[in-house]
């Protein structure tokens, strides 16, 4: 009896320790070993196409600058053109922790107001004073209570660039926005103004864009030319009014825990290598758009360039909009101001 005992005794003392070896190999998704040390991955999502200037900016600097300084230690991953799903959904994923990193837009400005500041319309002179802003303390002001609110840590500004209309019909005065069915963001900024000027607004993701406008759902609608050729909306587009009506941020954003369980020298080089890869998608944005112009009129699309007094009749039918935002935030007039004095 005594012997038997002791030859299960020895049994279960044996699987006890092969499981306890298993267990210590077991790494977490983002998580693999790698010698003696652990390899962490950093799954980047966005909703840009893969030829995009910040899918390039991420591939060329973010990633190589990680991978190389943090000798291994760290893995990038990118998933371009939302394929972790939507806007919304990666966004989530980062707050969730699913995802590592993600460049959204402003989503996040239902329920942090002063993100929404650098999308107001008719705000920014140009991208150095656009970079001016939201490089300097006003950015600063602008994030700082992301991390608090949404879990996520705010790493960098980059461009998506100046927002023009784009639709299957010239644009070449305030009247002919009338009745005009444009896709926009689902934010309500951008439906305000849209509605002000006087068109019809469907929102939609921006993964739905190409079909809506292929199908006719819808006859225009509002991002970069960058983001135009890219995604190659011009094989369903024939014009592009260079209204430049709003200037259009990315952020880089990384989930609060995951920044936490980082080394010191870690942070310090994800923080170096956002910084750089967003200074980078700058230039790349500013260089490309004379490019990308020339490639989209190569390529049909008719280009009309608003006059002063066009544009005095579009800022003038968005300060209602304004005037909505001065009403219902203290704070808001006298930041207007204070981005509008760094354009001097």
């Amino acid at each position: 009896m005594n012997k038997k005992f002791s030859t299960l005794g020895i049994f279960i003392l044996i699987t006890s320790l092969f499981l306890t070896a298993c267990s210590g190999t077991e790494k977490s998704d983002s998580e693999q070993a790698t010698g003696n040390e652990s390899q962490k991955t950093i799954k980047v999502a966005h909703y840009f196409a893969e030829d995009h200037p910040q899918n390039i900016a991420l591939k060329e600097k973010f990633k190589k600058i990680v991978e190389e300084e943090s000798k291994g230690s760290l893995k990038v991953q990118l998933f371009p053109n939302s394929t972790l799903g939507a806007e919304k959904e990666f966004y989530d994923g980062v707050r969730n922790g699913t995802i590592e990193m993600g460049i959204p837009g402003l989503i996040m400005q239902a329920d942090i107001p002063k993100m929404a500041v650098p999308e107001w319309p008719f705000l920014f002179k140009d991208f150095e004073h656009v970079k001016s802003v939201l490089n300097g303390p006003i950015g600063e002001e602008l994030t700082a209570d992301l991390e608090k609110e949404h879990g996520v840590k705010p790493l960098a500004w980059s461009a998506n660039g100046f927002r023009m209309f784009s639709s299957n019909t010239p644009i070449k005065s305030l009247e002919e926005f009338d009745g005009l069915r444009l896709r926009m963001p689902n934010i309500p900024n951008y439906i305000t103004l849209g509605k002000l000027l006087g068109a019809n607004i469907t929102p939609l993701p921006i993964s739905e864009i190409f079909t809506a406008l292929e199908q006719k759902v819808v006859d225009g609608q509002d991002n970069p030319i960058a983001t135009l050729r890219a995604s190659g909306w011009y094989e369903v587009q024939s014009d592009v009014l260079e209204s430049k009506h709003m200037f259009s941020p990315n952020i880089y954003i990384i989930n609060s825990q995951f920044w936490n369980s980082l080394s010191k020298e870690q942070q310090q080089i994800i923080e170096k290598a956002s910084k750089t890869a967003a200074e980078y998608e700058f230039e790349l944005l500013e260089k490309s758009y004379e490019e990308d112009k020339k490639f989209l009129e190569e390529h049909g699309i008719q280009f009309t360039t608003p006059s002063e007094e066009f544009i005095d009749d579009m800022e003038k039918a968005a300060q209602p909009l304004y005037d909505e935002i001065y009403q219902e935030f203290d704070w808001a007039e006298e930041l207007v101001e204070k981005i509008k004095a760094e354009a001097n």
